[in-house]
């Protein structure tokens, strides 16, 4: 009888020690498995951070590409080809509204002989001179675009040609006390069947017109 308990109590210790064992065992890959998620949780946000900083720096490229694309150097106004979108998109406006819209058609008086009597720099200081006139004189949704040289096309919607002719002779006389030349500005106002082309082409012909006049 003796001998049977010993064989039975140690059978049971054996059975002990193996449910340690895997106790054990069991505690370890527990750990393991913690430990990888840890470690690919740790992972994980390493590349989310990088991916973040990646998106930030490629959306800040793409956001100056646009604005460099948009924008002229010199002026910082916009360039022709943004420019006559934002000028089609007011007539579009304007005729949604009250139907009135102005394009003013702007050039610089002289600018040739600035340039050959003082340089390019003293030309190049006119036309930012101009640009920064132009923002301060007129309203912050109004398109002003560099149309070429010393060209530049405004559009305001809501306002009269008359409104309009007396906002440019202040400009005029601004650019004038600042730098000693003036602008000629031609005028026309949105018809019911006009297209962009149709009326900057009217605005560029009162502007001839005008510098005619002001020859003769």
């Amino acid at each position: 009888g003796t001998a049977e308990r010993d064989t039975i109590a140690g059978a049971r210790d054996e059975a002990a020690t193996e449910r340690d064992t895997i106790a054990g065992a069991r505690d370890d890959a527990a750990t393991k498995r913690d430990t990888i998620a840890e470690t690919r949780d740790e992972v994980a946000t390493e590349h989310t951070a990088k991916d973040w900083a990646d998106a930030d720096s490629e959306r800040a490229r793409l956001e100056k590409a646009l604005h460099d694309a948009r924008l002229d150097d010199l002026t910082g106004l916009d360039r022709r080809k943004m420019g006559r979108l934002a000028l089609t998109n007011e007539i579009d406006r304007a005729r949604r509204g009250d139907g009135r819209f102005v394009v003013a058609f702007v050039d610089v008086d002289g600018l040739k002989r600035v340039n050959d009597r003082d340089g390019h720099a003293a030309g190049d200081h006119v036309l930012r001179t101009l640009a920064a006139t132009l923002r301060s004189n007129l309203r912050s949704f109004d398109p002003i675009v560099r149309y070429g040289g010393d060209e530049f096309v405004c559009g305001l919607g809501g306002v009269d040609p008359e409104s309009v002719e007396r906002r440019f002779g202040a400009i005029d006389q601004a650019l004038q006390d600042a730098v000693g030349v003036g602008i000629t500005v031609g005028l026309a106002s949105l018809l019911p069947n006009d297209t962009l082309d149709k009326l900057i082409s009217r605005a560029d012909a009162a502007l001839l017109d005008g510098k005619r006049r002001r020859d003769e």
